[in-house]
């Protein structure tokens, strides 16, 4: 190999390709999609994410769908990891890593055929287990104490020396949430009081999920909690607040670009599952039996020439919602390797997991990208973008209506400063000197 590729085909750990080649392969493209400034729409899924049986089905499913690859991919990874429960995972130090993904597909509109993709997947999963797809995938996030009640644990007390059972609970602790119109969640959990947040939290991060109010004593255990959301660019950007940047529920997200791949009026007829249901079938059962999941020697030299641009911190809100890239690569590594029934996480899977974060990645870059992650000054750089020429602080303040502080304006305008987007003179008035502010060009 002549040159470093900016694809996967770098992670071929061989004579021809060092681990410092990858490295620095790796670090440039974590830097080109770092740019917040860059907002162009994700290339096409790579051919690695497309691993074994989830590229089978994708492959599959895709004549017959107007829907986006990624979402068909996406929603099976997701559909899998719920339905497999809790005994694959993988460890990173003392944290649990399961197989249990929250995903949102976000279109530029409702015309994105996000919904196209999950009624192929779910009728896939209902042919092979249709107790779990009747009884664990459901809808209707609104609030963390439902959240808790759908996998909540069994109630007991001792009366007159014996125990009563309350509430027999609830014996399967995996749920599958799809949320069509996530957006109404993301509602939800703006209002003051609401727990939905930090429980859904918890759910990612260890399956026990309580609230520490004497009126909601219930709690739950091992629950096993998978997210399937569907939203447009435009409500997320308007309903995700910068609290849920901030305590980290947006970054526990893979955010998924999907549009519709193809028109087809007729629309594609009828999938044949018949030999992928015995295939699916079979996975299932053989990843049901694995417990902690390792990487193999090819995988750790893998990881270790990823892991320094995995987990290197990136500027604005892009690097607040891709915060967590080393926890999800290693989930999704979890998962194709539970996929294949291997108690190891070998090259193939990792590779597959590092393409399907490629594209998560970039997909969080268009989305977020032109975003600062701060509201004010995401707002006072619009203003001085759509503004000919400079800007004096005085009129631009006006321009906020009174809705917000004078320091809180030169905050917002300290950060944009800082990153470079925009620039000021002093002009002698006389007396107090005057700022005017513009948009730096090319930003």
């Amino acid at each position: 190999m002549s040159e470093v590729k900016l694809d996967l085909e770098a992670l071929e750990i061989g004579p021809e390709v060092t681990a410092e080649q990858i490295r620095a392969a790796l670090q440039e493209k974590f830097a080109r999609n770092g740019n917040h400034n860059e907002q162009t729409w994700p290339e096409p899924l790579q051919p690695e994410a497309l691993h074994g049986l989830a590229g089978d089905v994708v492959r599959s499913i895709d004549p017959h769908t107007e829907a986006d690859k990624a979402a068909i991919l996406m929603t099976f990874l997701v559909y899998f990891g719920n339905a497999v429960g809790r005994g694959p995972h993988g460890v990173a130090e003392q944290d649990r890593h399961g197989c249990n993904l929250f995903v949102n597909l976000v279109g530029e509109t409702s015309k994105g055929r996000k919904g196209s993709s999950q009624g192929h997947i779910r009728e896939l999963f209902a042919r092979v287990d249709p107790t779990w797809t009747d009884n664990n995938v459901l809808s209707g996030l609104s609030s963390g104490e439902g959240l808790i009640a759908a996998v909540r644990d069994r109630v007991t007390r001792v009366k007159d020396g014996e125990e009563e059972v309350i509430d027999p609970g609830v014996s399967d602790k995996r749920l599958l949430v799809a949320e069509s119109e996530f957006a109404g969640a993301l509602k939800v959990m703006s209002r003051e009081g609401n727990t939905l947040s930090a429980i859904l939290r918890q759910a990612f991060d260890s399956g026990t999920l309580r609230i520490l109010t004497k009126n909601s004593p219930a709690k739950a255990t091992g629950a096993h909690i998978s997210i399937l959301g569907h939203v447009t660019k435009t409500e997320l950007l308007r309903y995700l607040n910068d609290t849920e940047y901030a305590n980290g529920f947006a970054n526990r997200f893979l955010w998924v670009c999907v549009k519709r791949s193809k028109v087809l009026p007729e629309g594609g007829g009828i999938v044949d599952h018949s030999n992928l249901i015995p295939r699916l079938r079979e996975a299932l059962e053989k990843a049901r039996r694995l417990d902690v999941i390792r990487r193999n020697e090819e995988a750790r030299e893998i990881w270790a020439a990823v892991y320094p641009s995995l987990s290197d911190g990136k500027p604005g809100l892009f690097g607040a919602v891709t915060a967590r890239a080393e926890a999800l690569v290693l989930r999704l590594s979890v998962l194709y390797a539970a996929l294949d029934g291997s108690p190891e996480i070998k090259g193939e899977h990792l590779r597959a997991a590092l393409a399907a974060w490629e594209y998560s990645e970039q997909s969080a870059a268009y989305i977020f990208g032109g975003t600062i992650g701060d509201p004010i000054s995401d707002k006072a750089l619009a203003l001085l973008r759509g503004s000919e020429g400079k800007v004096a602080k005085g009129d631009l303040f006006k321009l906020f209506k009174g809705h917000v502080a004078a320091e809180r304006l030169d905050q917002a305008l300290r950060i944009l400063k800082e990153r470079g987007l925009v620039d000021y003179q002093t002009v002698d008035t006389g007396g107090r000197p005057g700022e005017y502010w513009e948009a730096v060009h090319g930003t």
